[in-house]
């Protein structure tokens, strides 16, 4: 059978795409008072002008709490007018656009969003060096209600997807962990309880948007952590979603934005760059105990590619490969290998027209360089440090 052309018209969901590559979720930094602005918008036009079948906004937090820090959109109804003015204007390029949405969870800077952040149980936390306070039940309630609610507002604001955010120990993620859940309620122990928050999440997803738009899950594979989620989990889990009818498609990723960023991201770890993002007396932690944090994990194309087989193995829906995904033969690999799309952000981060150029020149190579240096970015808006955006 002849391996679909990555660049050729195909179908997520109910929504028809232009071609099959994604630009992925990655938090852009440009929404100070948590609504769009123009430099969002702007940030989105530019791979969807490059010709991406679709673009991701990232991070849509369901609720307050659910932030990472305060400066996050989070769904609610004076989001609405500037969400809308965002789909169309990625719409009149052509491209679909997606809505990610997630509870941060022990992810969360409860010093920055100045609410409670929450965890499966309660825990220290790296990042606001406050306890994190174990989910109550009835806040596990509030935050399913959330996301529902999250997504009828993406569906209101003309959103074309949704992508469910069940990965980097966000809160749903930090559910699945051995390591993170030592819950002795229905949320914890064995891995059907520990699954149950995600499962409830994407059911309460798909019910309030029905086939309106495509549902997506962003689901970790493995945690990149001693004692935390493993793939046999995760392949389990991904069963399960697949059987409950509630998701069209799964992004495969991995590691911890809490214990273990670089183990997603691969590459050089920009240890001084972080810590010249943050005020002292983080900025000298940061610089004596960085590397800690910021392992080193060589950089390869395709790095999710061998795990992700396990899944493709297992399951028939369609699957969107992440990871190293730069250049027109690894894509051609990844459909070779029968995943649906693909998933690209730093080289598009580089290049938000690498597309043209693949489609002319289909030996061309990314100008990415993977430094990572676009990390630490994120607090004053994602871009590449080594061009001029808008390029």
């Amino acid at each position: 059978m002849t391996a679909p052309d990555v660049f050729a018209p195909a179908r997520l969901g109910p929504v028809r795409l232009r071609n099959r590559v994604i630009k992925a979720a990655t938090f852009e930094g440009r929404t100070p008072e948590a609504l769009v602005t123009d430099e969002l918008i702007d940030y989105h036009l530019r791979p969807a002008r490059g010709g991406v079948g679709m673009t991701t906004v990232a991070y849509c937090a369901v609720s307050p709490e659910g932030r990472t820090d305060r400066h996050q959109i989070w769904m609610r109804p004076e989001a609405v007018p500037g969400l809308r003015r965002l789909t169309d204007a990625v719409h009149a390029e052509g491209c679909a656009v997606s809505a990610q949405l997630g509870h941060a969870g022990p992810v969360a800077n409860a010093a920055s969003t100045r609410l409670p952040a929450l965890a499966p149980t309660r825990m220290p936390s790296p990042l606001s060096l406050r306890m994190i306070k174990a989910a109550t039940a009835e806040d596990l309630r509030r935050i399913v209600r959330a996301h529902a609610d999250a997504a009828r507002i993406a569906v209101e604001s003309g959103f074309d997807a949704v992508e469910i955010h069940f990965g980097h120990n966000y809160l749903a993620s930090a559910f699945l962990s051995p390591l993170l859940n030592r819950r002795r309620d229905r949320y914890g122990g064995s891995l059907a309880n520990r699954a149950r928050l995600a499962r409830d999440i994407a059911r309460a997803v798909r019910d309030a948007v029905g086939g309106k738009v495509a549902v997506l899950a962003k689901l970790n594979m493995d945690d990149g952590v001693p004692g935390g989620f493993w793939l046999d989990e995760s392949i389990q889990v991904a069963r399960w979603l697949e059987a409950d009818g509630t998701v069209d498609a799964l992004e495969l990723t991995a590691g911890s934005s809490l214990l273990n960023p670089m183990y997603l991201f691969t590459g050089d770890a920009p240890v001084r760059e972080f810590a010249a993002a943050f005020p002292q007396p983080l900025r000298a932690g940061i610089r004596l105990a960085g590397r800690r944090f910021l392992r080193d994990y060589p950089y390869r194309e395709a790095y999710l590619l061998d795990r992700a087989r396990q899944f493709q193995a297992e399951l028939r829906l369609p699957l969107v490969l992440l990871g190293g995904i730069a250049n027109r033969q690894t894509m051609d690999l990844a459909m070779a290998e029968g995943f649906a799309f693909v998933a690209l952000a730093r080289a598009l981060l580089r290049e938000p027209g690498l597309l043209r150029r693949l489609r002319a020149d289909p030996g061309a190579r990314s100008l990415c360089v993977h430094c990572n240096k676009c990390m630490p970015t994120i607090y004053r808006g994602t871009r590449c440090v080594l061009t001029a955006e808008g390029s």
